[in-house]
């Protein structure tokens, strides 16, 4: 019975071993992807503010044209995330040696916009909230 016990024991422990080995592969796997470590600050209105308006930050409009058409914040270029090639004419045009900062209505597409940025080695950050956040706080928009 003792000999039964103990080779159950060292079975479980030895799947629990296995288990605990394949997980810090993987981990180990994704660490190493700077894709999967894609990172970027999401940050309110009154920082993003001070932070575009340093002269070396790119700022993105992400929206639609006619969203942009309608309103943008000033010195902003339009690569709608929406489009098939969103991450090839971003790369075409930005410098990935200067902070890049992105928004479009509410913040759930300049998320995207900053999770794709981020992955090809862009410092970004994102304004909490979009242009909706942006108009609340009384901040202006050109047409």
């Amino acid at each position: 019975m003792l000999l039964m016990i103990n080779t159950k024991s060292l079975l479980l422990l030895a799947i629990v071993a296995i288990i605990a080995i394949s997980c810090a592969r993987a981990l180990s796997k994704g660490a190493s992807n700077s894709k999967a470590l894609a990172a970027f600050a999401s940050v309110g209105v009154d920082e993003f503010q001070t932070f575009i308006a340093n002269p070396a930050v790119q700022l993105l409009d992400v929206r639609s044209r006619d969203e942009f058409d309608e309103g943008h914040i000033a010195g902003a270029t339009l690569i709608d995330v929406n489009d098939s090639t969103f991450v090839e004419q971003a790369m075409a045009i930005l410098d990935k040696q200067r902070p890049v900062a992105v928004y479009c209505r509410s913040g759930r597409r300049s998320a995207r916009a900053a999770n794709l940025l981020s992955a090809q080695g862009c410092q970004v950050t994102n304004l909490a909230g979009g242009v909706m956040a942006w108009q609340d706080a009384g901040k202006a928009l050109v047409k």
